[in-house]
């Protein structure tokens, strides 16, 4: 086996990690397997011989790559048509890292990975890396060419930009029976049902990404998000529900008018807390 072929086995090897790097980074799928494939056309032409740990190098590498594809995303993101969600994925079987913590899996949720939206680049690298892959501060701080009380402090000030009031926390299990109890209430027509499961101060994030029709600000309050289900159900009767899992946690493909939706949650209390409707179909790929 030549050289080439090595470090191309070495590089799948790694594969996984660097996709769930590159995807909580960007929030894209796509934009995800642009950066990993980059980060292999660099591995392959480097001088791999004074290289120790190839894990470490990849992730630096990955990091650094997704955090400039950052910059430039988030100017597409300000002119996107309506509420900006990221691309579901299915992240089971460790296809995008390890998700055998509570925090590994929170790292990776639709509900995280919004909140991030609020974090300057360095801090969501921080946080991706110590949350989702408990990486020491030490390596962190190497990767992002900073010191290690600055990766500290950005970690810090990255947690309580994220926590707080929108803290969301349910087991499961939690997260299935409320699911599959909202949308039971939801195809028969019981809006009262359905409304005794919403938190008073629930928001629903529609992306339709200008493809298909959807609410182009976020809907919030328990009076508005009722009517606006309300209204949604009467006009398109549900013709289909497909149970999955996006992103570590149970989700649901919703056929109505012909037309696939990702419907998520987030529970807060045991109340249903937010709604992600993802429509955009060039965000269901993955999970379609």
């Amino acid at each position: 086996m030549s050289s080439q072929d090595e470090a191309a086995e070495e590089f799948q090897r790694h594969r996984p990690r660097l996709l769930g790097v590159a995807y909580r980074l960007l929030g894209s799928a796509w934009d995800a397997e642009d950066v990993v494939e980059e980060a292999a056309i660099r591995w392959l032409q480097t001088d791999r011989t004074g290289i120790a740990e190839p894990a470490a190098f990849l992730t630096t590498v990955v990091t650094r790559l997704a955090l400039d594809h950052l910059k430039s995303a988030r100017v597409r993101r300000e002119s996107y048509y309506g509420p900006w969600l990221p691309e579901p994925v299915p992240a089971g079987r460790g296809q995008l890292g390890p998700l055998e913590t509570a925090e590994q899996r929170e790292s990776l949720s639709l509900a995280t990975m919004r909140l991030m939206e609020r974090l300057t680049p360095p801090e969501r690298g921080v946080y991706v890396l110590r949350t989702a892959f408990d990486m020491p501060y030490a390596e962190i701080a190497e990767i992002l060419s900073v010191s290690v009380d600055s990766a500290r402090q950005l970690f810090h000030r990255a947690q309580n930009r994220i926590s707080g009031v929108d803290r969301f926390e349910s087991s499961p299990a939690e997260h299935t029976r409320l699911l599959e109890s909202f949308l039971a209430a939801a195809a028969k027509g019981d809006f009262a049902g359905l409304t005794s499961m919403l938190a008073q101060d629930v928001v629903v994030y529609a992306d339709g990404g200008g493809k298909l029709s959807a609410a182009l600000k976020p809907v919030t309050g328990i009076d508005h998000v009722s009517r606006y289900l309300t209204g949604l159900l009467n006009q398109f009767p549900v013709e289909g529900l497909e149970f999955i899992e996006a992103n570590g946690n149970p989700a649901v493909l919703v056929t109505m008018n012909g037309q696939p939706h990702l419907v998520a949650i987030a529970i807060r209390d045991g109340k249903l807390a937010e709604l992600y409707v993802v429509r955009n179909p060039d965000k269901l790929h993955k999970v379609a």
